[in-house]
C-alpha cells in the first residue's frame, strides 16, 4: 500500500472523543485506552462512527476469543485471506498470533501457497481449500461442505463461514480506507521478515494476560 494516498479515513482527532467513542476504542481493555486513545490505527479509524464500531467489536470479539473453530483453523483462515485481500494490517497481527500457537514460520510460509502446499495434513487442506472457494464462488460445494463436515459440528462450520466473511470484510475495510499498520510496529512482511530484522515472535490477543498490549509486535 505504499504506492496509495493514506488515511482515507483517519485515526479519530482527539476533540472527536465523545463518550460514545471512547467506549468503542477502549472496548479491547487497552491499558490508559481511554485516557489516550488506542496505540492500534484499527480502533482509531473505527471509532469515527462509534456506534458501527461497537458492533463490530461485539461481533470481532467473538469471531477472535469465543469462535468454536479450533485456534489453529482461526489462524489458517485468516492468515489465508490475509494473502489473498493483500492485508497487510491483518498479516502483520496473526502471523504473532500462529506463532503463539505453535505454528512454524514454514507453515505460516505455505499459508500463502494454499491447500496445494505439501506441509498439509486433509484438515488443514480442506480447512484451506474451503476459504479459497468461499472467497472464489461466494458458495461452498457439497464436497468441501462434506470436508468440513468430517471435524466440524453445526455450530463450528457456522462460525467457519461467518468468520471467512468478518475477516474479508475487515480486510476490505482497511485497505478501503487506506489504513497503514502502526508507526511503532515492527512489521511483518510476506517474506516473514520483520522491517527491524529481527525474526516474528509470538503476539497475544487483547485480554490474553495481563501485558498483552505490551507484546503486540512493536519496537521498543
Amino acid at each position: 500500500m505504499t504506492e496509495k494516498t493514506l488515511w482515507r479515513i483517519p485515526k479519530l482527532p482527539r476533540e472527536e472523543w465523545t463518550e460514545d467513542a471512547i467506549e468503542a476504542f477502549s472496548f479491547w481493555g487497552e491499558p490508559n485506552a481511554r485516557e489516550e486513545g488506542s496505540k492500534t490505527n484499527i480502533m482509531m479509524v473505527m471509532a469515527n462512527h462509534p456506534t458501527m464500531c461497537h458492533a463490530w467489536n461485539v461481533w470481532g470479539k467473538h469471531m477472535l476469543v469465543t469462535n468454536t473453530t479450533p485456534l489453529r483453523d482461526r489462524e489458517l483462515v485468516i492468515l489465508r485471506l490475509g494473502w489473498r485481500l493483500r492485508s497487510e494490517y491483518e498479516w502483520h497481527n496473526h502471523v504473532g498470533y500462529a506463532l503463539k500457537l505453535g505454528m512454524s514460520l514454514e507453515e505460516i510460509a505455505a499459508v500463502k501457497q494454499g491447500p496445494d502446499a505439501p506441509n498439509w495434513n486433509e484438515h488443514d487442506r480442506s480447512v484451506l481449500a474451503a476459504v479459497d472457494e468461499l472467497l472464489d464462488t461466494n458458495d461452498l460445494s457439497d464436497a468441501s461442505w462434506a470436508a468440513l463436515s468430517a471435524f466440524y459440528d453445526r455450530r463450528q462450520i457456522m462460525d467457519f463461514v461467518l468468520m471467512v466473511g468478518h475477516y474479508a470484510m475487515t480486510a476490505w475495510a482497511i485497505n478501503a480506507f487506506r489504513m497503514p499498520l502502526e508507526a511503532h510496529a515492527d512489521k511483518i512482511g510476506w517474506d516473514l521478515k520483520t522491517a527491524s530484522g529481527r525474526a516474528p515472535g509470538a503476539t497475544e490477543k487483547p485480554g490474553e494476560s495481563e501485558d498483552w498490549a505490551e507484546k503486540r509486535g512493536y519496537s521498543q
